[in-house]
């Protein structure tokens, strides 16, 4: 059986992440189960324009229009998130949660069988084998959050980190204030 429970949700670097692939992210997890844990991060976009990549896509970008850089495994691979409030699994829509979801972009949009508000573009992911993001979790590597749909689809993802963590309550947001080089504090 599949443990969804982190299905949906945020994950937010802890600072200092010693890991340069993660350090200041925030992770949409997409799967989270015995098998392991695939995730997208949030505000790392690139300087490639949708309308460049996937012209036919290209009106339903959410600003900013371009691809984003989703995580260092599998940097061929294209995954695609949307909006919609459709909450059943559809040819060519897979929901995660809290009106988000994947869409397939092999199909053109019109062909997807959803009303989609907006979509984003990500090249490659973030994965974690069976346990490693438990153990991570566990040595205090992230902060599990819920997500809003500005975290996934907003217009200033390079501010994500520091705006996630200053609306969290307690301790948990005062780590919006950490310097990025823990040496100048």
């Amino acid at each position: 059986m599949t443990d969804v429970r982190l299905r949906g949700r945020l994950l937010v670097a802890a600072p200092p992440l010693v890991d340069p692939n993660f350090d200041r992210t925030v992770v949409y997890l997409l799967e989270h189960g015995s098998e392991g844990a695939l995730g997208l991060v949030l505000n790392r976009p690139g300087d490639t324009e949708l309308r460049e990549a996937l012209p036919d896509w290209s009106a339903l970008a959410a600003e900013p229009p371009v691809v984003f850089a989703g995580g260092p495994v599998s940097p061929e691979s294209v995954i695609a998130l949307a909006r919609s409030e459709v909450t059943d699994e559809r040819e060519g829509w897979v929901p995660v949660g809290n009106g988000v979801g994947t869409v397939d972009l092999a199909r053109a949009p019109e062909d997807v069988p959803v009303v989609l508000e907006g979509v984003r573009v990500f090249v490659g992911y973030a994965g974690w084998a069976p346990d490693q993001l438990e153990e991570e979790l566990e040595h205090g590597a992230w902060f599990v959050v819920d997500a809003d749909l500005d975290d996934v689809f907003g217009a200033h993802p390079r501010d994500l980190w520091r705006r996630v963590l200053r609306r969290q309550s307690g301790k948990l947001a005062m780590f919006a204030n950490c310097p990025a080089d823990a040496s100048t504090n």
